[in-house]
């Protein structure tokens, strides 16, 4: 019996010493994901990139962690170019995280690889245009013939504010003001801030509704700054939010050197009888436009007389008693003007003005509040990105629009193909279901403008 079990002792230790070989030589292999790497960052309409800001983050892209099915970490590359289909692949760089920040210099790179500048002067190298990314993910050292997964590939928009060599020197700054009376917090970009003429002080011109708001950079969190104590200085104290009581524009001003800040009611506006709200108001507000470090504002005007004022008060108004193009407080100095569509630019800082025949695009349509007679439902410019135009919210019902010109029919636009793509062919209406909707238009290329609805 004692042979017996010293027997049955050594048959288990082989069978226990062969079973350990067996794990040493399990192989563990890769397999593609079932689901594939994607991205999933929430990206904005479009980029401004600048030589000015190029140190800033663009955009942080964030993405998901596909299952291989092997206990190895996964490892990524973020890749840009400047066709979709990826003919020329610019690698971003790699990393074992779930995110990779791209910097305004790297789009840039990426930029002048598309054929895009900033230079008026080539007309064979747009300001704006498409750059294409992706990431790629992959286990171990990414060998040829292991398993992959690469993103859809994701189109942003790009803009180069062009050069024209006489700008106002005035540029946007990387601050921005975001919260409940701003942007839903960060539901759309920060509102922007500009530098000024004084060394780290910055400036905001801001439509702000009832709420609350805090300053941050580059639309990012971390570092961002309100007012704990209410005394007029910017703190980094956890609830420190400032209040907004009542909607309303308004000037913000921050001095960088020592975190002062003031907020106040500010805006330029058009009143008179020329005007489309008369004597009475309220002013039809001029926009700032810090490429020429000027305020402008296009508008449909009755034959008539205007001024432009403050707040829609009379506490500082303006006219033109001398009619020589500076606005003055003389008596009788209001402006005499006859009817049509115009852009007035007003140089606060010189009291220069002029005020120039344009063209104002409209929507028109069974869909809009005042159906295929108008007047149109008036875009407004988006003074800089020059040809872009933006209805911030129109009500439709169920029909059709289209886009035209000074509410006549000599120029107008569809989408016949529903391809995002304006054009005048016949028959190009474009149907809309009822809801409540934010239109823009793009004539920055002017032989392909575009029409986004949503």
């Amino acid at each position: 019996m004692k042979n017996l079990k010293i027997i049955g002792l050594f048959i288990l230790a082989v069978a226990g010493l062969s079973s350990c070989e067996d794990d040493d030589n399990l192989i563990y292999t890769a397999q593609t994901p079932s689901e594939n790497v994607a991205f999933t960052s929430t990206f904005l309409n479009e980029y401004v990139l600048t030589d000015e800001t190029k140190a800033n983050v663009a955009e942080r892209f964030v993405w998901n962690s596909p299952d291989f099915g092997i206990a190895t970490p996964n490892a990524y590359d973020l890749q840009g170019s400047a066709t979709e289909d990826f003919a020329e692949v610019l690698e971003l760089g790699s990393t074992p995280n779930n995110n990779k920040a791209v910097t305004v210099e790297e789009m840039l790179e990426l930029a002048t690889i598309a054929g895009l500048d900033n230079d008026p002067s080539t007309a064979d190298m747009p300001n704006t245009g498409v750059l294409y990314f992706r990431v790629r993910a992959y286990v171990g050292d990414g060998a040829e013939n292991a398993p992959e997964s690469f993103s859809e590939v994701t189109a942003l928009n790009v803009v180069l504010p062009e050069d024209t060599g006489a700008g106002s020197g005035i540029e946007m700054s990387s601050w921005g003001i975001v919260g409940s009376a701003a942007n839903d917090w960060g539901a759309t970009p920060d509102i922007p801030f500009y530098t000024t003429e004084t060394p780290d002080v910055i400036v905001s011109y801001a439509n702000l509704i009832a709420g609350e708001i805090k300053f941050r950079e580059n639309n990012t969190w971390g570092g961002d700054l309100g007012d704990a104590t209410l005394d007029g200085i910017l703190d980094a104290d956890p609830d420190n939010n400032i209040v907004i009581a009542e909607a309303g524009s308004y000037k913000v001003t921050i001095n960088l050197s020592d975190n002062s800040y003031t907020i106040e009611e500010y805006f330029w506006g058009i009143v008179g009888s020329a005007a489309p709200n008369g004597w009475d108001g309220p002013n039809v507000k001029l926009a700032y436009d810090y490429n020429t470090d000027t305020f402008k504002a296009v508008v449909q005007l009755i034959d008539g007389e205007m001024k432009v004022r403050m707040n829609d008060k009379w506490d500082t108004s303006y006219g033109d008693g001398n009619l020589d193009g500076v606005l003055d407080t003389d008596a009788d100095n209001n402006i005499a003007v006859t009817a049509g569509y115009y852009l007035l630019t007003v140089n606060f800082n010189t009291l220069e003005y002029t005020l120039e025949e344009t063209t104002i695009w409209g929507l028109v349509g069974s869909a809009t509040p005042n159906g295929w007679d108008g007047p149109d439902t008036k875009f407004t410019p988006d003074f800089a990105n020059p040809g872009v135009w933006t209805i911030d919210s129109i009500d439709l019902v169920d029909g059709e629009i289209k886009v035209r010109a000074n509410d006549a029919w000599d120029t107008s636009y569809g989408d016949l193909e529903s391809d995002g793509i304006l054009d005048t062919e016949n028959d190009n209406n474009i149907s809309v279901v009822a809801g409540t909707y934010k239109v823009t238009i793009d004539f920055s290329d002017e032989a392909s403008p575009t029409i986004v609805i949503e």
